[in-house]
């Protein structure tokens, strides 16, 4: 195949789409299921993959929503269990989303630990009480990245699958 052929563009172009969406799991603003899932999208329908490509897809589509349902439920669960509120997981994304532009590249970590850790000092009233709840945060972030990332990988599988397969 050549590069003019618009099978292999359209490959090409899912394939950087699903790279995107594996890199989106840890840089800030790339939403990773979605361009994975968008990737094998436009693959099943514009890729001459037939039946394969809707099985492709199909399956994906499942992971994905399944991944999406996981990264939430999975850590919050924990969160409520070890009693870190709603409202402190607020206050860490907005000071996240302040540092993520105050200071590139780290300033969304550093932000929302920091929102994570002032909002549970004001609600517990000490810095050995606040600590805990602050590691429990990162340690629910860190999950939800590990079932995004899991997701986003099997959804690359089922993908590679499919381009043997076809």
């Amino acid at each position: 195949m050549s590069l003019t052929d618009s099978q292999t563009v359209v490959t090409v172009v899912a394939g950087l789409a699903i790279l995107a969406g594996l890199a989106g799991v840890v840089v800030p603003g790339l939403p990773a299921l979605p361009l994975c899932w968008g990737g094998v999208l436009v693959w099943a329908v514009f890729g001459g993959a037939g039946m394969v490509g809707w099985a492709v897809f199909a399956a994906a589509t499942v992971v994905v929503a399944g991944g999406t349902v996981i990264k939430y439920a999975w850590p919050g669960r924990n969160l409520k269990r070890t009693g870190v509120p709603t409202s402190t997981l607020l206050a860490g994304g907005v000071l996240g989303i302040v540092g993520f532009f105050v200071v590139p590249v780290v300033g969304l970590v550093l932000g929302f630990v920091a929102g994570v850790w002032a909002a549970e000092r004001l609600r517990l009233g000490s810095n050995q009480l606040a600590w805990p709840s602050t590691v429990q945060a990162l340690k629910a972030a860190g999950l939800s990245m590990l079932v995004e990332f899991a997701a986003c990988l099997v959804v690359v599988a089922l993908w590679l699958a499919g381009l043997l397969l076809a």
